[in-house]
């Protein structure tokens, strides 16, 4: 096991109708100006954002409100809340929404309290402050509620990139599970294969002897895998949408990553294509992910083996444990596609002649990709090709 250091201060309030208390959270952790920050109608629709209205005028908190965002989230919504928060002095965000809202908020966060291009910390500058960002969630998918990451789209070239910083933790996060059930399957479907890929993400490592968080990481698998049939068959399974949202929380807020290396090559190339197609992001990984493992699996067959029995309950052929590897992958793609994921270019509208596009865009150069297998950008192509 790596050293590592692990801080993750983020206070959550889980359970039915939590979110008539974010008045009274956000006056705990000292907000006095805030700018609600949410997606579609759907929140208007259903009557969360009232509510949240109605917590902030209980406790006297003043307040504004940028509607809009998109999935995969685009920067222009970001450079308008940027001038809003300096405009009216705001010094508190809170995102109502999924993984989008809430990227967008933090990417507002931090331009809020910066001079320059917010963009420059989505092109490796370091964070060193931002607004204090909240959330109300309302998908369990990217774990943003609790991570320390955002991504954003930025509209001139279409290029997706990732921020990540310590200031960018939500000081609290309100999960109610109930404002999941009405989610379209396919939005279930996307969150769970997203949380899913945050794990395997960090499970597939160089990194020895680190059985604490194999088992943590296998746990949060065997859990997506045993929740979302019944999310998808009963809707409103408050059970099974309470352990979906928690464990799209653990998945990403580090607790199954500590002291191992991660790798993060799938999510890359997964950028790339939402970049260019706009497809969901789950929905990409769905494709990416399985396209990966066949061509990194060498680099350490019997953890994919181990995958294939602790994950999928295969049996072990000690003969040859590649059967067992590919047998486990097969079982992740079987999976995808019973819970109406695409797992191929063609299912998602992406074309084979737009390869060399997408791996340029990725900008890798002379560089490497990823840390469990280093991909040059002629193996990031072969995975592509892998995945049409």
């Amino acid at each position: 096991m790596n050293n590592f250091n692990f801080f993750s201060p983020t206070f959550f309030v889980f359970g039915k109708g939590r979110e008539n208390e974010a008045g009274k959270y956000v006056k705990r952790f000292g907000g006095t100006k805030v700018l609600i920050h949410f997606g579609s109608g759907s929140v208007i629709k259903s009557g969360l954002l009232a509510r949240v209205k109605a917590s902030l005028k209980a406790e006297n908190i003043y307040f504004t409100e940028l509607g809009g965002v998109q999935p995969n989230p685009r920067s222009g919504l970001v450079y308008k809340g940027i001038e809003i928060c300096k405009k009216e002095n705001i010094d508190f965000v809170l995102a109502v929404g999924g993984g989008s809202a809430i990227d967008s908020a933090k990417a507002i966060a931090l331009g809020a309290l910066y001079e320059g291009d917010f963009w420059d910390f989505y092109e490796g500058k370091q964070i060193e402050k931002a607004l204090p960002v909240a959330t109300i969630l309302t998908i369990s998918a990217a774990g943003s509620e609790g991570s320390m990451g955002t991504v954003i789209t930025h509209e001139n070239g279409m290029l997706k990139r990732a921020a990540n910083g310590e200031p960018l933790r939500p000081v609290f996060s309100i999960l109610n599970p109930e404002l999941t059930c009405t989610l379209p399957n396919y939005q279930t479907a996307c969150g769970a294969t997203d949380m899913m890929a945050h794990v395997m993400e960090r499970y597939f490592t160089n990194t020895k002897n680190v059985e604490i968080t194999d088992r943590l990481c296998e746990g949060i698998l065997l859990t997506i895998i045993n929740e979302t049939p019944k999310a998808l068959s009963k809707p409103n399974d408050y059970e099974a949408r309470a352990n979906l949202m928690w464990a799209g929380m653990v998945a990403h807020n580090d607790t199954c990553g500590v002291g191992r290396e991660d790798d993060w090559s799938s999510h890359n190339m997964e950028h790339e294509l939402s970049g260019l197609y706009d497809v969901t992001h789950g929905a990409g990984l769905a494709v990416m992910f399985p396209a990966w493992m066949k061509y990194v699996m060498h680099q350490n067959v019997m953890l994919f083996a181990q995958f294939a029995v602790r994950v999928w309950g295969c049996e072990m052929d000690f003969e040859n444990p590649e059967n067992t590897a590919r047998q486990g992958i097969e079982c992740y793609e079987k999976f995808m596609n019973s819970i109406g994921m695409p797992i191929r270019f063609s299912e998602l509208g992406a074309k084979s002649e737009d390869i060399p596009t997408l791996v340029k865009t990725m900008g890798l150069g002379k560089n490497t990709l990823g840390s469990f297998v280093k991909l040059t950008e002629e193996d990031v192509a072969k995975i592509y090709e892998l995945a049409v």
